[in-house]
């Protein structure tokens, strides 16, 4: 489990993204033991972002005994969840040896790859 995607997707489910300490970590509990699919979904999100840090980034900030996502933490949040995974590769592999172009790495319409 990638704890600061899951503190991000804690954050955004409360009410002005705002969360105490003991809810926080409630919840952090929750999912930490909720199986290998939550470990999985957020070790794909947090590859997308491979510098994430959600406190000197901006993205989380501290705040009357809890934390709260910050407007660029919800837009990074979003960017995580929208980015396919054929944009990660590329980014990660970086530019390609071979000269001729690789095959489409898109899902078959109406499938989708979190199932």
């Amino acid at each position: 489990m990638n704890f600061q995607v899951t503190v991000l997707k804690i954050l955004v489910s409360y009410p002005d993204g705002f969360a105490v300490m003991p809810d926080l970590k409630r919840d952090l509990a929750i999912l930490a033991t909720s199986g290998r699919d939550w470990g999985e979904r957020t070790k794909r999100s947090a590859a997308r972002m491979p510098d994430l840090d959600i406190f000197s980034q901006g993205l989380v900030e501290r705040l009357n005994g809890g934390w709260r996502i910050t407007e660029k933490g919800r837009a990074g949040l979003e960017l995580m969840e929208a980015a396919r995974p054929s944009d990660v590769e590329l980014r990660s592999e970086g530019p390609r040896a071979e000269s001729s172009p690789a095959a489409p790495r898109s899902p078959l319409p109406g499938s989708t790859r979190e199932g």
